[in-house]
């Protein structure tokens, strides 16, 4: 995938979630991971199928489903998955229901989730992004890292 493909679709994905432009308070941007597939021939319905199970795991967990976008023209592309990070960490009461329910829908886990997904797809890339945050966020936390920073701002 072209790197100038990659950056449209994070953007288009990112607007799907704007906020509206507030100050920075200064705490640490949200963050999501980014995940683009190309699906092998015949393999999207499989493929989305198999996200489904997963988001029941995630709800036992109390976590959101991710949220998927489907490639209409454009790139070379066919899903777009945006996964925020949890805002809290997964409690162990948590994680043993999401393990419990991946076994009882028989998902793969482990090494052997890797060679099921990769039987779906023919290629996969991933990126880590904070946001959503607003230009004017940016630039005032810039501006603010460069005011408490006078020596490294010159460079």
């Amino acid at each position: 995938m072209k790197p100038i493909y990659l950056l449209c679709t994070l953007f288009i994905a990112a607007l799907t979630h704007q906020q509206t432009a507030i100050a920075d308070d200064g705490k640490p941007w949200p963050e999501a991971e980014f995940e683009v597939f190309k699906m092998a021939p015949g393999k999207l319905e499989s493929f989305i199928r198999t996200l489904e199970k997963w988001d029941q795991v995630s709800a036992v967990g109390g976590q959101p489903p991710t949220q998927m976008f489907l490639h209409e023209h454009g790139g070379d592309w066919d899903v777009l998955l945006f996964k925020p990070y949890p805002k809290t960490p997964i409690t162990p009461d948590q994680q043993a229901a999401m393990t419990a329910k991946a076994e009882e829908l028989n998902l793969k886990t482990g090494l052997a989730f890797f060679i099921e997904v990769r039987k779906n797809v023919a290629w996969h890339t991933e990126s880590k992004a904070r946001g959503p945050v607003s230009a004017a966020q940016w630039i005032e936390r810039l501006d603010t890292w460069r005011t408490e920073h006078p020596e490294a701002a010159k460079e």
